[in-house]
């Protein structure tokens, strides 16, 4: 992987090298959302961005070439910090035309099952979640964006799951940096590697970091209060769906 300045006004682009094909970051080129946030244009995909479209959105920033000889990029720590540490050591630059974020001006809500998103009217970015999963119980927790407070509160969390879904995604291809230096793997006693436990609710706060990242395939900056009950990266997609359906639903704002 790469990671180059992006042209002024072209967004988050990822470039498959080894397809010639480049893939804007946006909702409505999501292709996959079972096991993490997957875009794609014709053959070509890219799978679980997530982590670094969160990034890019912690850090505030909107043009950005990632380069990839392959269809996903790496899992690094498996959090958003580790994407961070990499924007910081190459700088940002300022562009000389003005940012235009995207405001909330109605209530926007999808549902499926017990699994609930919604994007409300605000004067400034927010997100909570609502957590409720088995041998982790129930967590939640509010998140009022900064840069700073993202770097230091959502983006050290790392990413999930059950020990038996990991050995099934190495058995499919998928997800070949997760391990357990990486990953917070469950059974059903709880953590197994419990060394590796950042925060005693880090699992609601990476379920934040991966709304943060879903919620940037908007294209721009929204200006609005997520609220998620244990949603995930379908429920996400589904909500900017609905949220651009109706252009009544927001506004374009000079910040």
């Amino acid at each position: 992987m790469t990671l180059s300045p992006g042209t002024c006004g072209s967004g988050i682009v990822f470039r498959r090298s080894d397809l010639n094909v480049d893939i804007p970051a946006r909702y409505d080129l999501v292709s996959e959302t079972r096991l993490g946030t997957v875009i794609g244009s014709g053959l070509a995909k890219v799978g679980v961005i997530e982590h670094l479209m969160a990034a890019a959105a912690g850090a505030e920033i909107d043009d950005l070439l990632v380069t990839l000889d392959g269809p996903e990029p790496p899992i690094l720590d498996g959090d958003a910090l580790s994407y961070c540490t990499l924007f910081e050591s190459a700088g940002r630059a300022e562009q000389n035309q003005p940012r235009t974020a995207i405001k909330v001006l109605r209530p926007v809500t999808v549902q499926s099952g017990d699994a609930k998103a919604s994007l409300l009217p605000g004067d400034r970015l927010s997100y909570s979640y609502a957590l409720s999963f088995p041998v982790i119980g129930e967590q939640s927790y509010v998140f009022a964006f900064s840069p700073a407070g993202f770097r230091a509160e959502i983006a050290p969390a790392r990413t999930f799951g059950f020990l038996s879904e990991l050995d099934a995604l190495h058995k499919m291809g998928m997800a070949k940096g997760a391990s357990l230096a990486n990953t917070l793997a469950l059974d059903a006693s709880g953590v197994v590697n419990r060394e590796c436990q950042r925060f005693p609710d880090e699992f609601v706060r990476h379920k934040i970091l991966d709304a943060i990242g879903d919620m940037a395939l908007a294209g721009s900056p929204l200006i609005a209060r997520f609220e998620g009950v244990k949603s995930g990266h379908a429920t996400n997609n589904a909500l900017l769906r609905a949220l651009f359906a109706d252009t009544r639903n927001y506004e374009l704002r000079e910040v």
